[in-house]
């Protein structure tokens, strides 16, 4: 089966499975989603969840958070882990988007690209769920089950992941398949535990699967 037949039959199963996908990071405005987006690297969505509800009740708008020197932010965020790094990120971040943007955030991907701690994934993401333009977010979830289920192969960098899943994903699937992904690979396609095979909707034509029969 080639790789893009086998993405449609991908796509329509894990629709079945999981017809409510979205972001699982919350957020009511774009910048939040910038800011959650930075403290998910390296931890749960849920965990990051709670930070911001700190963090927001203390600074409650781009000019506050970009008012805040690092050292604010980075007292509030430290069990996101990485702290220092993050909250370096997020006050630059939110500085160009007041110096810059007048406290909007950018609708193009270029633009998105160049902001402080924002990377392709953070990027993809924000414009398929806030501005809902085509959208690959390439991340662990995205690049070990596509492996595994074999629509690229033996590709862990996440831009040639995303690049070779344009060429085979429609591109208005792309946001929400990726979403699906992460549910997926939450409850079904684990990476710390074997995966459940036995209940994976994708088991028939999963080529990790297939091959060790």
């Amino acid at each position: 089966m080639d790789k893009k037949k086998l993405a449609g039959i991908v796509i329509e199963r894990l629709k079945k499975e999981y017809p409510g996908a979205e972001c699982t990071l919350d957020y009511d405005e774009a910048w939040k989603l910038l800011v959650s987006v930075r403290l998910a690297a390296q931890c749960t969505d849920a965990r990051v969840n709670v930070v911001v509800e700190d963090l927001y009740a203390k600074f409650p708008d781009v000019n506050a958070l970009a008012a805040a020197e690092p050292d604010e932010i980075e007292e509030i965020v430290k069990p996101c882990g990485l702290g220092h790094s993050k909250a370096r990120d997020i006050s630059a971040c939110m500085r160009v988007l007041r110096d810059k943007y007048d406290g909007k955030v950018p609708t193009t991907f270029d633009e998105l690209l160049a902001l402080p701690g924002v990377g392709r994934k953070s990027a993809n993401l924000i414009m398929g769920d806030v501005f809902g333009k085509p959208a690959i977010v390439t991340d662990t979830h995205c690049i070990r089950l596509t492996n595994r289920i074999g629509l690229v192969d033996g590709i862990k960098d996440p831009k040639k992941v995303e690049m070779a899943l344009w060429k085979i994903i429609p591109p208005e699937e792309g946001n929400d398949f990726c979403h699906r992904l992460v549910l997926h690979g939450r409850e079904v396609c684990t990476a710390r535990t074997k995966p459940y095979c036995d209940r994976c909707c994708l088991a028939d034509v999963c080529r990790e699967h297939t091959e060790k029969k």
